[in-house]
């Protein structure tokens, strides 16, 4: 039974790759995940604020659309709470590179297409594999337009695109008017992975301290329905790889998600629930849904459940809004 996959022009042996997150912020981290069946890793995120330390810049990021709600600045971390500084982040590629034997994705967060992106030629310098560019971004500002943040995205994609040579992907949100033209503008503008899709944190109130507080909620198999449906729709419309990302729990999940069309799925609020370990229950739940039902590979799953025989991807989804309505009793 052959498990292996190709994401971003890479070989994998199976299509599960744990995401940034607190598992991938150490070596033991990665190492242990490795030693669990992953595929690749993405590390955990270096953010645009860490690199444009400079105090006036960095006030601006954090201050930004926050002018009436001055409470709502303590919800931004103080400079201390990052783990690890930019110098500190590429040399943890170069010793990740070094320790483990699968693929190494460095992740860079920002939102703008300024001086800290050239940090995407210093991981590709210190041997990352490919980039994962984690555009995080809440228009909060009633004066930015739907095309100035659909822009945002494009701009921060080709700037990064543009200094370095190996692969990059973009983890994008999917509240765009139009997410097919939105991932196609990406495709058209060097992608060579889609990431779907970023889960927005949504901060709570303290109504007894009067305090912002963020609040970090793990997914469920549930959260994978978004993604689900927008891989069905985009596989083979877009030349770039497709990575489900929120949702993936179980082998049904991963399941669901390739034969929907996606490459790979990325795993990590299920790893932090469970363990690196819980990869392999994943791993072999998925061998055996595949002998069970006559699959010899993850290729020949990929896509057999999605929308490419469609003609009109809009009819289909109406209509099967209708009939869920209609059957609902």
């Amino acid at each position: 039974m052959d498990l292996s996959t190709s994401y971003l022009g890479l070989h994998l042996k199976n299509p599960l790759v744990p995401s940034a997150g607190p598992l991938t912020r150490t070596m033991d981290g990665m190492k242990r995940l490795e030693d669990a069946g992953a595929a690749a890793v993405v590390m955990h995120s270096i953010f645009e604020e860490q690199i444009q330390h400079e105090a006036a810049e960095l006030n601006h990021y954090l201050s930004s659309g926050t002018e009436s709600f001055a409470e709502a600045l303590s919800y931004f971390p103080e400079a201390a709470e990052y783990t690890l500084g930019p110098e500190e982040y590429v040399s943890q590629v170069a010793k990740a590179k070094s320790a483990l034997s699968i693929p190494v994705i460095a992740s860079l967060n920002g939102v703008s297409s300024g001086g800290w992106t050239k940090y995407a030629k210093k991981f590709e310098e210190a041997g990352a594999d490919a980039i994962e560019l984690n555009v995080y971004y809440i228009p909060a500002d009633a004066r930015i337009s739907g095309a100035d943040v659909e822009q945002l995205y494009i701009d921060v994609l080709k700037t990064v695109k543009s200094t370095v040579k190996i692969p990059v992907a973009i983890k994008l949100s999917p509240y765009f008017s139009s997410m097919s033209n939105m991932a196609k503008r990406l495709d058209e503008a060097g992608a060579n992975g889609l990431v779907l899709f970023n889960r927005f944190y949504q901060p709570d109130v303290d109504i007894e301290e009067l305090e912002v507080v963020p609040n970090v909620q793990l997914s469920s198999s549930k959260s994978l329905r978004l993604p689900l449906r927008w891989i069905g729709i985009l596989f083979a419309r877009v030349k770039a790889s497709l990575a489900a990302t929120s949702g993936v729990h179980t082998a049904e999940d991963a399941v669901k998600l390739i034969m929907a069309g996606a490459d790979v799925t990325m795993l990590c609020s299920s790893l932090l629930l469970k363990g690196p370990q819980h990869l392999k229950e994943v791993l072999a739940g998925m061998e055996r849904w595949m002998q069970e039902h006559e699959y010899i590979s993850v290729q020949q799953m990929r896509g057999s459940m999605s929308q490419k025989s469609v003609a009109d991807p809009t009819a289909f989804e109406r209509a099967n809004y209708m009939k869920a309505l209609n059957r609902y009793r």
